[in-house]
């Protein structure tokens, strides 16, 4: 459970980087380089074992390009899309939904999910809907918060799609691996958008953001968050997901400005609750 927590406490301040990135750099742009750090970051330790494990990694190309284009190609740059028109608020708690998902996958790979995490996840899931329908289930979406729920669901395929690594793969082989190939798939996306947004400027503005989701919120968290999955399963990790919300309402508040009143409160206490409920054994 720790590694979950990391990951998401982690992952929180990335929506705010996001946020905070989408009036000086292109969505696609913010993705690119985002990798690319992160592929800087984690090269020391897994390029050496990605290379010894070179065989199995070809044997299971599949499986890691897949991989590689819903958690690093198409999550992050759906996340940064969103960040263009809507809240960093608003991103945490959509992406809070994503938990859900994880268990109906699990579920239908045949995981018993058990009644008390049933109930915690439906609890915390409550919490969030109320959060985005501003205290009722009739939701009215921005455009932004349309990307966020297909970015959930891209979130969600990775993590259920983690439980089918192969045992003898190493994982920092296998993180090196997704970050390369993702951004690979990214480069041509990247290249349209150079030629058609121009670049950004390499300003303390841009380039700190970057710098922290392409360390911590990648290779950081994207590792811890793996290790979790293999440890405890998709849908168990999903239901400390559900904290990210709170994270990412405290952090907008300290460093956007974002409000937090009485319904966010007590929409957090509902998934704190359903979280604590879920996540006992």
């Amino acid at each position: 459970m720790g590694l979950a927590l990391v990951a998401t406490v982690v992952w929180s301040g990335s929506f705010v980087a996001s946020r905070g990135l989408a009036d000086s750099v292109p969505p696609v742009q913010g993705a690119f380089w985002r990798w690319l750090i992160a592929l800087a970051a984690v090269a020391p330790f897994g390029a050496r074992a990605a290379w010894r494990q070179r065989a199995l990694i070809r044997a299971h190309l599949g499986f890691v390009a897949l991989a590689s284009l819903l958690g690093v190609t198409v999550y992050n740059t759906l996340v940064n899309q969103a960040g263009l028109t809507t809240s960093a608020s608003n991103m945490g708690m959509i992406m809070a939904a994503s938990p859900v998902v994880m268990a109906v996958f699990s579920r239908l790979g045949g995981e018993r999910l058990g009644a008390r995490r049933t109930a915690g996840l439906l609890v915390a899931a409550l919490g969030v809907l109320l959060l985005v329908g501003r205290g009722s289930v009739n939701l009215d979406l921005a455009t932004g918060d349309l990307w966020m729920f297909a970015a959930a669901l891209a979130f969600a395929s990775y993590s259920a799609l983690l439980r089918r690594k192969p045992a003898e793969l190493d994982g920092t082989a296998f993180l090196f691996t997704t970050f390369v190939l993702g951004a690979l798939m990214l480069a041509p996306a990247y290249a349209v958008s150079l030629a058609l947004q121009g670049g950004f400027a390499a300003t303390s503005g841009t380039v700190g953001p970057l710098l922290y989701v392409g360390v911590f919120s990648s290779a950081v968290a994207f590792f811890a968050w793996n290790k979790a999955i293999s440890l405890i399963g998709a849908a168990r990790a999903g239901v400390v997901y559900y904290l990210q919300p709170v994270c990412v309402a405290l952090l907008s508040l300290a460093l956007l400005g974002e409000t937090t009143g009485p319904l966010q409160l007590v929409c957090m206490a509902l998934i704190l609750g359903g979280v604590t409920l879920g996540a006992r054994r």
